[in-house]
């Protein structure tokens, strides 16, 4: 059957009094929509009486109740009506597969069947072909695209917006360029929409049309790509001559510049000031501390004289923020803003670690294996497709990828070690070398942490030069400085190499090499059957060796667990006393041996033919450069092993986490070195010129000696500054402490997360807004959720607990951001990083103070070090680590100069200690209030 814009499809919405007729639910509506060329041309909606009463979560869901249904038509009625209007077309839903299912079994138990018709699943085509969407929800996919849905979870409702997803998708889909729509129906067999009938319509249209594709994408090797662009200067707005900012200043702020290029602009005095203090730092070679309180517009005051500094000097200016979402949000709504300010064209790259980037030569080479894919990789495969018509960047972070495509994108990443480099056909196109060079030509490289971090330990510089860069979200530095100078490996790293190796597979890396050894000519002494036995002997012994270190861990005594909720387990290889020890660090050499021989004979095999591969197809060079990138993951990945086992570096802390409910060899190794502060100062500081350095919680009580000191900047003179938010938190905020709830130390945690569970339901029935909850243990976060989910059995409160409800950070938050009464429960991630204005949070309740548990390792490994030294490391290290956590969880509430609410502390250390105090003074001027909880929400009542 030929499918096409003009054949008849009817789109089916059923809602129901649960997911399966065999456990007695039935439909309660059915909403229809017939199509056909490309228009609505008939709507059908009824409600079914199911015989049975609707259950109250699917009432509150639906907004359908018995009274609705009473009245309606049974199923049995519905049937001819239903079979009707299937006749003829195909049948298409919002998650095809439950619909479909639900009517043929509720079909069947009256003696019907269910016509046979092509399939079209509204959710797999818009993952096919709107790759970079948030959520392939039906309600979040409507406001995307900006269709009406005002009744969602109403079948009439549901059926009206698929159809017009539907028409929008089928349109997206006929207009892809001829070699996408060829590759995709070369896949659609294993889709769950019947695609292939239809993708052959089109390709046939386009055939007799003699479409010519070029003219629109860059079409090159079976791939059409969007066309690179090449952004022409706007030779009008350069600046006569290299203007500084101090010349500039005046236009900006009194001839209105900065004005104009706003909406609503408001003066921020501290702005201003922020500017001047950063451009000072870059004309005079300084590293400057700025601590800047939320509000000020800090991003803008430090681009626009970075930008100015870069433009006039001709070199560029590095600008690296810890998150994603930050150097999102510098990209789509301040550099647009930068453009406007200034009198000269700035030109802006970002630049990230190379596993961000698609590597397109690698993608080609797996399309050859799309009959043996499995349904989520084939479903990865079809929306990268669609996305490299759509991307200039070729950046995993603008993809919505699958669960199931997150390893199969380890396959297609770039990375340094199978890059073919001019030798690729792929090389002007390699979207990593377009990243490289564009920041080679930049005024502005927008980076991370994590790469700014990688790229002082390694030989091979991945940023361009430069000697002046501000530090956004600088209080992770030192972190972030630690994860990247330290190693880890873990079982899973292992277990996917030797599963890429696959060597026994029939069409595995072992077969496919030993054919080019044999068309080669190439005289080897290795046979297939001894390389596949070195391989499988170096596997069981990994096994082995991560299963004991599994078991010596679940047995011993002194262990903690982490916020992710693992155990973890701080060793010293060669003080670990016990024969178990002893039997692990001779299983670690054994694994070393194994693998050494694994690894050299597999060299001998390969490097006769990486001698010849002038004389390999460039698809066997590939191949061969992909072995060559295995073999060097394995070999470094047993390395980090043997350091991590069976050496020992007394700077340096090594720990141990397991899965308390994982596989027996679910576990991770792990090295961080206690100190990072003379490596930043040695390698980064001393080699910059001026380095500005900001966050909104950089000083404790008013001093930047603790951050100083971490990050290495101690001998440097680093001038400081603090600037006050604009926000009037005197107004705005009330710091309230119940002294109704016990000291930590008084109780066990059990019958303290009762009392916090007790406290946050009493204040959930009181406010009828939002609440954030902060933890500072998952296991306490698990407790208090359970008790409150248990009060909560017949409420309407939306409990979203992290690690509990499944799904990302960001999942959570768009969850809580759509509830209208909720309480989001969150531990480390939810204590900074998260904006929700106005309403969207009213109350934010710290329950403990941060300080980080003393057993986790670093920490433990960091007081030992500051004991010996004779230092405090409580005053030291713990206090101020918690004060800047503090204020970062404090600073969730207010986010605009509009917002209002109270911050509860559950902790009353922090009235009964001397250091409790501390806290509070960290914190801007606003008012604190303690007494009994009833008394404090009776007064604060307008807050909340």
């Amino acid at each position: 059957m030929s499918l096409g814009l003009n054949e008849r499809y009817v789109v089916v919405d059923v809602e129901t009094t649960g997911h399966a007729v065999s456990k007695g639910d039935r439909v309660i509506q059915i909403g229809a929509v017939v199509i056909e060329d490309g228009k609505i041309i008939e709507s059908f909606s009824s409600f079914v009486n199911p015989g049975k009463p609707i259950p109250a979560f699917i009432e509150e869901l639906t907004g359908i109740t018995d009274e609705t249904v009473a009245d309606a038509p049974s199923f049995h009625e519905m049937i001819p009506v239903l079979l009707n209007l299937l006749e003829g077309g195909a049948f298409v839903a919002h998650n095809v597969h439950f619909d479909r299912s639900f009517l043929a079994s509720q079909l069947e138990l009256e003696g019907y069947e269910f016509p046979k018709m092509p399939l079209f699943d509204t959710v797999e085509l818009a993952r096919i072909l709107m790759p970079q969407q948030e959520s392939y929800k039906l309600g979040q996919l409507a406001e995307q695209l900006g269709f009406d849905h005002d009744r969602p979870h109403q079948a009439d409702s549901d059926a009206e917006v698929t159809a017009t997803l539907f028409i929008a998708l089928l349109h997206k889909l006929k207009q892809l360029p001829l070699l996408t729509l060829q590759q995709l129906a070369l896949m659609s067999r294993k889709f769950k929409s019947d695609l292939e009938p239809l993708l052959q319509t089109f390709i046939q249209e386009k055939l007799e049309a003699g479409v010519d594709d070029t003219k629109s994408y860059d079409c090159y090797r079976q791939l059409a790509l969007k066309k690179s662009e090449q952004k022409e200067e706007d030779e009008r707005k350069q600046a006569e001559q290299a203007l500084t900012f101090a010349e500039y200043a005046d236009s900006l702020f009194e001839d209105g510049k900065m004005k104009s290029a706003f909406n609503h602009y408001e003066l921020r005095l501290g702005q201003q000031q922020m500017m001047k203090e950063v451009d000072e730092a870059f004309q005079e070679s300084e590293h400057k501390m700025i601590e800047a309180g939320t509000g000020t517009g800090k991003s803008l005051a430090y681009l626009i004289p970075a930008a100015f500094y870069a433009h006039s000097k001709k070199e560029s200016v590095v600008i690296s923020t810890q998150t994603i979402p930050l150097q999102e949000q510098l990209l789509a709504r301040d550099l647009p803003l930068l453009q406007k300010m200034l009198p000269f064209n700035v030109k802006v790259a970002l630049l990230k670690g190379r596993s961000h980037y698609l590597c397109l030569r690698k993608f080609e080479q797996s399309l050859k294996t799309i009959a043996t894919d499995s349904y989520d990789v084939l479903l990865t495969k079809a929306l990268l497709l669609i996305w490299l018509t759509e991307t200039d960047h070729g950046d995993i972070e603008e993809l919505n990828l699958p669960s199931g495509g997150r390893g199969f994108w380890y396959e297609v990443q770039s990375d340094a070690a199978s890059d073919l480099g001019r030798f690729s056909p792929w090389f002007s196109r390699c979207f990593y070398h377009r990243a490289r060079r564009r920041a080679q030509e930049a005024h502005l490289i927008i980076t991370n942490h994590a790469l700014l971090c990688t790229d002082l330990v390694h030989e091979q510089r991945l940023l361009p030069a430069y000697t002046h860069a501000v530090i956004d979200e600088a209080h992770h530095l030192e972190e972030t400085a630690s994860d990247h100078l330290g190693e880890h490996t873990d079982y899973l790293t292992f277990s996917y190499l030797f599963q890429r190796l696959g060597l026994n597979q029939e069409g595995g890396v072992l077969e496919h090499l030993y054919r080019l050894v044999t068309d080669h000519n190439v005289e080897t002494r290795i046979s297939p059957k001894q390389l596949d036995e070195q391989c499988l002997k170096t596997k069981e012994e990994v096994d082995e060796l991560f299963r004991m270190l599994n078991s010596f861990v679940m047995q011993t005594r002194k262990k903690s667990s982490t916020d992710i909720g693992r155990i973890s387990y701080r060793y010293e290889s060669y003080n670990e006393k016990g024969s178990i020890w002893q039997a692990i660090l001779e299983c670690a050499m054994r694994v070393h041996m194994q693998a050494k021989d694994f690894i050299a004979i597999f060299r001998e095999l390969v490097q006769p033919l990486v001698e010849k591969k002038d004389e390999l197809s460039y698809s066997d060079r590939g191949f061969i450069a992909d072995v060559e990138r295995m073999i060097h993951s394995l070999y470094e990945q047993e390395q980090t092993l043997y350091r991590l086992l069976l050496e020992y570096d007394p700077n340096v802390v090594y720990w141990i986490e397991v899965e308390p409910k994982g596989a027996k060899n679910a576990t991770y190794l792990y090295s961080k070195p206690i100190d990072v502060s003379d490596l930043l100062a040695d390698k980064f500081f001393m080699k910059k010129k001026s380095v500005i350095l900001t966050s909104a919680t950089l000083s404790v009580n008013g001093t930047f000696t603790y951050q100083e000191k971490r990050l290495g900047l101690t001998d440097f003179g680093a001038k400081q500054c603090v600037i006050p938010s604009p926000f009037s938190y005197h107004d705005q905020v009330r710091l309230l402490l119940p002294s109704d709830l016990p000291n930590i130390k008084d109780v066990s945690d059990d019958e303290f997360a009762v009392e916090v569970a007790v406290k946050l339901w009493r204040m959930a029935e009181i406010s009828s807004g939002k609440m954030l909850v902060l933890f500072t243990s998952y296991e306490m976060l698990k407790q208090v959720y359970q008790h409150v989910k248990d009060f909560n059995e017949f409420g309407s409160l939306h409990l979203i607990g992290q690690g509990v409800t499944s799904g990302s950070r960001a999942k959570l938050m768009k969850m809580f951001k759509q509830s209208e009464h909720a309480i989001l429960f969150g531990t480390s991630s939810f204590w900074e990083g998260i904006d929700l204005p106005g309403d969207q949070l009213k109350t934010l309740v710290i329950v403990r103070l941060p300080f980080s548990p003393p057993d986790q390792p670093l920490l433990a490994a960091q007081y030992e070090k500051a004991k010996e030294e004779g230092r405090n490391p409580f005053m030291e290290i713990s206090l101020p680590q918690a004060i800047i956590r503090f204020k970062q969880g404090f600073g969730r509430l207010i986010r605009t100069t509009q917002d209002k609410g109270c911050v509860f502390v559950f902790d009353r250390r922090i009235s009964t200690t001397r250091y409790g105090k501390q806290f509070i003074r960290s914190l801007p001027d606003v008012p604190v209030h303690e007494g009994k909880l009833e008394t404090l929400l009776e007064k604060f009542n307008d807050y909340l």
